[in-house]
């Protein structure tokens, strides 16, 4: 019988019973030097420094510890060398993101080789991640890649026949490129030194303890090792959590989603039976009716008709075991993150008590630990965050992206906005001339590609502000460009490269960004500063000899790697709480343990489908099954799930979504229903009460109102355009927002050009026809103004996308407002083209004026005057028309009372729509029914009336009295809050 297998049961401190064990064998309580001779593997760095802590703690005094080493990271200094082995030096592992980037130009010479297009830079590392994965897998598993030729393509699918063929390569060709680098694979290199300290332990007589802890042995290379130890005279293997009390039966039908099939795979290859493990010496009693519960939990698919046998006999254990256990069903993660940290809060109001969140969840454990801050208790996931998300990441992201996208507006500004992008001339500075450019150069349209594009914009912006005062802010804002474009110039040229040498590119980037940022080490500064220069050195170290990449993929492929990298803190912030994940919390003890994110596919993640191999594939390579992985954290979730006090949480909808329960929390919930005990679990529901009343106010909602502001008079307007009292009829509000606080909307960033910037265009072009034909329309009056629609649309720069539409549309409106011309020349004395007017109106609060452009007023034979207004959409009806579209009638006032520039008094003879559209109707001209000098009359003294209401100050400025349409937003809407009160109705606005 072997030697050395002891377990320490679930729900019994793994780590404490580990050290006090140990002190109490090789007697470190009269011997401070006792612990020293002794070697410790453990599996992983977390667990190595848990268990120091925990030495520490049990001794209270000086001691040399043991030698602990973690087995996910053995290195040459933790194998000594056998004299009299022939054991040669091992090479390097191959740098991860030099392996990651060699993969990838593998996948693109397979496609080569095809004759197949190759994928792209940034897929091909992207498909390289997994490629790693699988060659870690099989030299894990040590599989044999041989055996790839046995598997044929009569079986097989096309597709995995063709990915068969490229493993084949892969095989052929990996090793090639190892042995130039002269370096190894990782697994491949942990699986030989593993294999060298197997060897040591199997040839030596080592009379010092060697103790290998806390490891399931699932690598083969670390079972070996493990059976090694556990031959040695004072060697010794503790299993965490081997159940011993397992029927026969169900330990025999153990799959690989359950929790104790590692332990049975690990003793098989040992060739130990399960009762020859003994409890680790000073192993306290574990808490048995927990472990039942968990164990009938867990039970095996084909056993769990002993459940039966349970009802029959009586639950008295089970029952027992549901003491301290309870779960939480949050209706989303919300509530789910806050009811936690009301746990984690209540723990800490117990002296001495611990608590931690385990979760694979990372989401929620931002969530929690940003809930946690209402209390100011500052606490973090151990998990860390990734690079990717950290400022000096962040912003080398978007300066890539910036330059890959050739410095369109929203990546620009994105760039030049961060907090670490402040140039040479300081924050305030920098800061000034961003807004500067934002406001006045790249609202709108979106400039040409390009540094040149945007300070071509910049001059052209320049050219039309000659005059104003805005001449020197933009004479200072593109000298300042200009220093900014030399500093990004470099990396901007480098990333329009068709092909271009990674390290190079890198290098570009890197020095464009210092050069951005105040100082170098403003960028490099911190832990995530730290963690971005290895990056990026790493990138150029491992890319200098690659085949020429597309400059295009450089930024997905550092967003990839920067993704990949975690920033975790040195150290704990709160000394008594913990948020873990399930590898971080393993050999740990709490009192209170909160299992959170108990949603299938989140915990349990989903077994994921290998791209690489099928699962007949996998079978007969040699591979374990997807579910494995499944065991292992089955195998984390009954280690906590028997301490103490646990709680089971999940949201019962995820984004909208409804979700489904973990499947160990779905059996625990058909246990303790079918045996009558499913209300011991509802202990814990109290705190998603809780949870819901934090997010209740502590009134009853009340129904905002409508905004009606009242300023003084003398704050009121007291001018305004013809087109601005349309606005002021339908939305008040709006008016006080533009001419009394003076708030001027913005244009978008990259705004398309639409309907406006076409009635734009074709007011300039039917001028400029009306302008030139003069008294006569030429004979080839349609194909000019076909010619002048083209000057225009270049002058608007419109793109050849929205030409292609508008070209034809214009053709034909063009051949029917020529046509329609001739008809109505005859009736026409002269023409006033784009004219301005204004009158003075005498009311209450003083002087108004109302100012306007009309597009034409046609001075008649007959007498009068047609007012005539072009519309390349639909004109108001005849309804509309002086009551909520009074822009005709009121230039008809303006004419009749001489406020047109050069133009005699004349009466409203017509009020004339023309519709120059293009569609399906080329164009319409449209005369509003009744009487012109009535509807002038009418639509004035309504108002003189609007005047004479605001110019009394208990007039508001009312919200959307009478929008167009309800569905369309205005320009102020949200300063007016208007989704809040429309809510409501429209009823109590005031």
């Amino acid at each position: 019988m072997k030697r050395g297998l002891y377990t320490i049961p679930a729900g019994v401190p793994f780590a404490g019973t580990l050290a006090r064990g140990l002190i109490q064998q090789l007697g470190a309580e009269r011997d401070p030097l006792a612990l020293s001779s002794a070697t410790i593997y453990l599996p992983t760095r977390r667990a190595v420094r848990v268990l120091g802590e925990t030495f520490a703690r049990v001794l209270e005094g000086a001691a040399l510890l043991p030698d602990m080493r973690p087995l996910g990271d053995i290195d040459e200094e933790d194998v000594l060398f056998d004299p009299s082995a022939d054991d040669l030096a091992i090479p390097p592992a191959l740098d991860p993101v030099r392996r990651r980037l060699l993969l990838a130009t593998l996948v693109r010479r397979w496609a080569e080789q095809r004759r197949d297009l190759p994928p792209g830079f940034a897929q091909a590392a992207a498909m390289a991640r997994n490629l790693a994965h699988f060659l870690d897998e099989a030299e894990t598993q040590q599989a044999d890649l041989e055996k790839l030729h046995e598997l044929v393509p009569g079986p097989l699918a096309e597709h995995w026949a063709d990915v068969r063929d490229f493993l084949l390569f892969l095989r052929r060709e990996w090793p090639k490129l190892l042995a130039v680098e002269g370096d190894l694979d990782p697994a491949e290199r942990r699986n030989l030194l593993l294999a060298q300290l197997t060897r040591r332990y199997r040839h030596s007589h080592l009379q010092s303890s060697v103790i290998a802890a806390g490891t399931t042995g699932s690598i083969p290379a670390t079972a070996e090792l493990l059976d090694a130890i556990a031959r040695l005279p004072a060697g010794a293997v503790v299993l965490p959590g081997l159940d011993r009390e397992l029927d026969a039966e169900s330990w025999s039908a153990l799959e690989p989603g359950h929790p104790q099939y590692g332990m049975k795979q690990l003793l098989d290859r040992m060739g130990v039976a399960r009762a020859d493990v003994r409890d680790w010496p000073g192993t306290p009693a574990p808490p048995m009716p927990r472990v039942a519960l968990v164990r009938e939990t867990l039970r095996p698919a084909p056993t769990t008709d002993a459940w039966r046998a349970l009802a029959d006999s009586g639950s008295a254990e089970i029952a027992e075991g549901l003491d301290g256990i309870g779960i939480v069903e949050a209706a989303h993660p919300g509530e789910e993150a806050l009811a936690i940290a009301l746990m984690l809060r209540e723990a800490v109001e117990e002296p001495g008590k611990t608590a931690a969140l385990v979760t694979p969840d990372r989401g929620l454990a931002r969530r929690v630990a940003a809930e946690l801050g209402r209390w100011n208790i500052a606490i973090d996931d151990s998990a860390g965050v990734p690079l990717a998300q950290t400022p000096p990441a962040v912003f080398l992201s978007l300066l890539a992206e910036a330059a890959a996208e050739e410095f369109a507006p929203v990546p620009l500004l994105s760039l030049l906005k961060h907090p670490l992008a402040v140039g040479q001339d300081g924050a305030a500075g920098f800061r000034r001339h961003v807004r500067l450019l934002d406001k006045f150069v790249l609202r709108g349209p979106r400039p040409d590609p390009g540094l040149g594009g945007i300070a071509k914009a910049i001059a052209s912006k320049r050219a039309e502000k000659d005059d104003s005062a805005l001449a020197p802010v933009l004479d200072d804002l593109r000298g300042w460009f200009d220093k900014l474009a030399r500093l990004l110039r470099p990396f901007a040229e480098a990333m329009r490269s068709r092909a271009i040498s990674l390290a190079e590119l890198v290098q570009f980037h890197r020095d464009a960004a210092e050069q951005l940022v105040s100082a170098k080490d403003e960028l490099w500064r911190g832990d995530a500063g730290e963690a971005a220069a290895k990056l990026i050195e790493a990138l150029i170290g491992a890319g200098e000899d690659l085949p020429a990449i597309e400059a295009s993929a450089y930024p997905i492929l550092f967003r990839q790697f920067a993704e990949e990298r975690a920033i975790r803190p040195a150290f704990g912030r709160h000394p008594r709480l913990a948020i873990l994940g399930p590898l971080e919390a393993r050999l740990q003890h709490f009192d209170l343990v909160v299992l959170g994110g108990l949603n299938d596919g989140i915990w349990p993640h989903s077994a994921a489908a290998d791209p690489w191999l099928s699962r007949p594939m996998r079978a007969a390579l040699g591979l374990e099954s997807p579910e494995r992985a499944i065991g292992l954290a089955a195998h984390d979730f009954a280690m906590l799930a028997a301490m103490p006090r646990v709680r089971l949480t999940r949201s019962l909808k995820v984004d909208g979504t409804p979700t489904v329960a973990s499947r160990w929390l779905q059996r625990l919930q058909q246990l303790t229903k079918g045996l009558q005990l499913d209300a011991a679990l509802e202990s814990a529901k109290h705190y998603a009460a809780l949870a819901m009343l934090f997010a209740t106010p502590d009134h009853a909602p009340q129904a905002a109102k409508r905004p009606a502001p009242r300023p003084p008079l003398d704050k009121r307007p007291r001018e305004l355009s013809i087109t601005r009292i349309e606005t002021w009829l339908r939305d008040p509000y709006a008016i006080y927002a533009r001419h009394v606080l003076r708030l001027k909307p913005l244009d978008p960033l990259d705004a398309e050009i639409g309907p406006m910037d076409r009635g734009s265009a074709m007011h300039e072009i039917l001028e400029r026809f009306i302008g030139e034909a003069g008294d006569a329309l030429p004979s080839n009056a349609v194909a000019r103004l076909i010619g002048i629609s083209e000057e225009v649309f270049a002058s608007y720069g419109v793109p050849q996308s929205a030409l292609a539409v508008w070209r034809p549309r214009f053709a034909r409106a063009a051949a029917w407002f020529v046509d329609d011309e001739r008809k109505r020349r005859g009736a026409i004395a002269r023409s006033f083209l784009e004219i301005k007017g204004s009158i003075a109106i005498d009311a209450p609060g003083g002087k108004f004026v109302l100012s306007g452009r009309a597009d034409r007023i046609d001075e008649l034979h007959a007498g009068g005057a047609a007012i005539i207004d072009y519309k390349t959409g639909r004109p108001p009806s005849d309804s509309q028309v002086g009551v909520f579209a009074p822009q005709l009638p009121l230039e008809g006032a303006i004419l009749e009372r001489g406020g047109f520039d050069g133009v005699a008094p004349l009466a409203a003879a017509q009020l004339v729509y023309i519709q120059f559209s293009g569609g399906e109707i080329a164009g319409d001209t449209h005369v509003v029914k009744g009487d012109p000098r009535e509807l002038v009359a009418q639509t004035y003294a309504k108002l003189l009336q609007l005047i004479t209401d605001f110019d009394r100050e208990e007039t508001g400025y009312v919200s959307r009295v009478a929008p167009f349409r309800v569905n369309t937003p205005g320009d102020y809407d949200h300063l007016a809050r208007v989704r809040e009160w429309s809510l409501s109705g429209w009823d109590g606005s005031t």
